[in-house]
């Protein structure tokens, strides 16, 4: 009876793993499809249009990854939607931790090719390539790696991990017109349980004082509470489910094996304590309303001042939160 038992607890545990196995493989096939965004015609043969091959990562090294949430409503750029949130995130394997960069969408920097303009407007020119090559010229960073969702995929993420725990800091409301009031933003104060739906409201509410400054501050915080949720035993059993659910809205460059070596270092990180940031930071940018009302960066002051978060020991030991 005892061998009986073993045999078929090793039975189940092959076939277990097998079916996460397939599961992951399906998924890892299906995102790096251009399903969201891609190569913009007009940008013809550019170097920053092509899929280069990404550079080793031994998953020992820090890793910096862009996140692009998109809004391809109305799109009318040859399948190119706009940048609604750009957020940098760089893991340090070493020391277990990862530091979140909100950047502003107004934030008027250099895009290789096409001038100065908005940073959102990186990805409408050129794909993620240019993104990606327009915040690396902007931080100083190597960043060689993205993730894009859009709205619906923002959603499916959040229900299908059953929804996310957040202390709505105030009552949000706001009627958007488009898609008839779909995306009409309604919150009441409070803690409680966000599904995919109230979720996006939360990051997509920017009707206040501080406009920009806040919301991306809420996005940093949905997405800190995420990356906790989904080390819960729960969500990782429910990991086939997910990965289903989401192929269809996400779009990535980051290979299959990268990808498995993210996901055992997103089990071994500090969820509690990421680095929390604001770029620019206050004080390393002056508005201007040279094409409208827009943010000109001190660059050399932001690449220092990224240089010192991601060095510092203070940083490395335990998180920071600030916009300063």
């Amino acid at each position: 009876m005892g061998k009986r038992i073993l045999v078929l607890l090793l039975f189940c545990l092959v076939a277990a793993t097998g079916y996460y196995g397939y599961a992951f493989y399906q998924f890892s096939q299906g995102i790096q499809q251009p399903n969201l965004v891609e190569p913009n015609p007009s940008a013809g043969s550019s170097e920053w249009t092509k899929a280069a091959e990404l550079p080793h990562w031994d998953g020992k090294d820090r890793v910096n990854i862009l996140l692009m949430g998109v809004d391809r409503r109305g799109n009318r750029n040859s399948g190119l939607p706009r940048s609604d949130s750009m957020m940098l995130v760089s893991l340090d394997p070493e020391h277990k931790r990862f530091d979140l960069f909100s950047i502003l969408r107004d934030t008027y920097v250099e895009i290789p090719g096409y001038g100065e303009s908005r940073i959102n407007a990186a990805v409408v020119n050129g794909g993620p390539e240019l993104a990606m090559k327009t915040v690396s010229k902007f931080t100083g960073l190597p960043v060689d790696r993205y993730v894009i969702t859009d709205f619906e995929g923002f959603k499916a993420l959040i229900d299908t991990i059953g929804g996310v725990e957040l202390d709505v800091e105030k009552n949000m409301y706001y009627h958007d017109p488009t898609d008839k009031g779909r995306y009409d933003i309604n919150l009441k104060k409070g803690l409680q349980k966000l599904d995919g739906d109230k979720a996006l409201q939360y990051v997509r509410f920017r009707h206040d004082a501080t406009s920009d400054y806040t919301r991306t501050e809420r996005q940093r915080k949905l997405f800190a509470a995420v990356a906790k949720q989904m080390r819960q035993g729960t969500t990782l059993i429910q990991l086939p489910t997910i990965l289903k659910e989401v192929t269809p809205y996400i779009q990535t460059n980051i290979s299959s094996m990268d990808m498995l070596k993210l996901s055992a270092l997103g089990l071994q990180l500090d969820t509690d304590h990421p680095g929390n940031y604001q770029l620019p930071p206050m004080g390393m940018f002056r508005e201007s309303h040279r094409a409208g009302s827009v943010l000109v960066p001190d660059v050399a002051k932001v690449q220092n001042f990224m240089k010192e978060i991601l060095e510092s020991p203070e940083s490395q030991e335990k998180g920071t939160t600030s916009t300063t």
